[in-house]
């Protein structure tokens, strides 16, 4: 359980890692301050407005690379 609450440098900085590492696509600040992300050329873009928003964006997106990952092992 979090004790603090999320922040947009926190939300880029696993946008950056995931984005280095091939497992999004694209991610920008809007002028707004939110934060579109599209994780294949053919997906969908997604239009975060908070930082809690990214954060379980990510979390959803982390935990199915690691469900992709064992079943791959498998």
């Amino acid at each position: 359980m979090r004790t603090t609450p999320a922040t947009w440098t926190e939300a880029d900085a696993w946008l950056t890692v995931l984005q280095q590492r091939g497992h999004l696509h694209h991610a920008e600040t809007g002028t707004d301050g939110s934060r579109t992300v599209q994780r294949s050329p053919h997906s969908p873009p997604w239009t975060l407005h908070h930082p809690v928003l990214a954060i379980d964006w990510i979390e959803d997106l982390v935990r199915d690379l690691e469900q992709r990952d064992t079943e791959t092992r498998r």
